[in-house]
């Protein structure tokens, strides 16, 4: 062989070589095309699986004030176009049985005609959105419930005294919204509403969540039986702690309300915990946990969306967010119903307008 061979050789690939190459190519390219349309699917299929609800339109303008923005620094040339929302926000989030199917109703849900909300919460957060305040309200507090707009068309009629969970039940999410509306006069800025299925779903993506009780759980109804002390609680369980009334203090609501704060704290501690840009998958399951159980109103009601919410609220920490009841007495017409309290309910509402 010559020198000239050995140069040419040398800049460029023998045959087997140059197939081996070709082929590691092809197969690379054919895994990025392959690795894109997963995405592009992914991104489909959550954006498709939440479902929303128009409240804004169904509502009008017969509602509390939007807060008003607090100005921000004008960002430079280098900041990003759209700059992360940072004004303070009031969210109803509702967990219901309201969708039908074996999941729900194996977990205890009911049929998709038997709408129920299982949990309210009014979740503010501080403008900065580094503080949040989560204040829970009890189904069974009695209020005057409005007259609410049907879909299928006229209204519902005004009603006193009555169960404050009974608004989703004979007017859905946009009822619910105008209730809570009412009763606090804060504006509801964003609607969630997340089902069992979801709830027990979610917590089995994250791989659990670690609760501590206080006291022991014998609760038949909710089939959870639980010593007092700490535990890893799968999705399952972790729903039947967040429905468990029977097994504690005396039955009513307001001692599952503590347990549900529990829950929430303990939610976002894992969330925090746990590093879900470094495993994609993981990402992807808590995700379509998420959004597959998931009702919003129009303005969430897309994956952008909801991603920018949740990187706004990136330097909000579990030990800033405050969790409360709104504050009751019992009802002087039915002692296993509550009220709001007088003067500490006002106070609280206020504060978070």
């Amino acid at each position: 062989m010559t020198g000239h061979e050995e140069n040419g050789d040398a800049g460029r690939p023998t045959g087997r070589r140059s197939v081996v190459l070709r082929a590691a190519g092809l197969t690379l390219a054919g895994a990025l095309v392959l690795g894109v349309a997963a995405a592009g699917w992914a991104y489909w299929h959550l954006n498709d699986n939440i479902r929303s609800v128009d409240i804004d339109s169904a509502l009008g303008d017969d509602r509390p004030a939007r807060a008003r923005a607090v100005p921000t620094p004008s960002a430079d040339a280098s900041a990003v176009a759209s700059p992360l929302p940072t004004k303070a926000l009031n969210i109803l989030v509702l967990g219901s049985d309201s969708r039908g199917g074996k999941e729900n109703q194996r977990l205890g849900g009911g049929s998709s005609s038997g709408a129920r909300s299982d949990t309210a919460m009014v979740v503010h957060l501080d403008a900065g959105r580094t503080g949040a305040t989560v204040v829970s309200i009890p189904r069974d507090t009695l209020v005057t419930r409005p007259s609410c707009p049907l879909s299928s068309g006229g209204a519902t009629s005004v009603a006193h005294d009555a169960m404050f969970n009974s608004a989703y039940s004979v007017g859905g999410p946009v009822c619910a919204v105008k209730t809570v509306e009412s009763l606090t006069n804060v504006r509801m800025d964003h609607y969630i509403e997340i089902d069992f299925s979801g709830f027990a779903k979610l917590v089995n993506a994250l791989g659990g969540v670690d609760v501590t009780t206080d006291q022991d759980i014998d609760d038949d109804m909710s089939h959870l039986h639980l010593r007092a002390g700490a535990h890893h609680l799968d999705g399952t369980r972790a729903l039947a702690l967040a429905r468990t009334r029977h097994g504690i203090g005396d039955g009513s609501d307001l001692g599952r309300i503590g347990l549900q704060q529990k829950l929430v704290k303990a939610l976002l501690e894992q969330m925090s915990a746990t590093d879900l840009l470094t495993d994609p998958t993981k990402l992807y399951k808590i995700a379509d946990a998420v959004t597959s159980s998931l009702t919003t109103d129009t303005g969430l009601d897309s994956l952008n969306e909801l991603t920018r919410l949740g990187q706004s609220l990136k330097n909000l920490s579990a030990d800033h967010v405050r969790t409360v009841m709104m504050p009751v007495v019992p009802a002087p017409s039915d002692p296993n119903r509550v009220i709001p309290k007088e003067g500490a309910a006002s106070e609280l509402w206020a504060s978070l307008r």
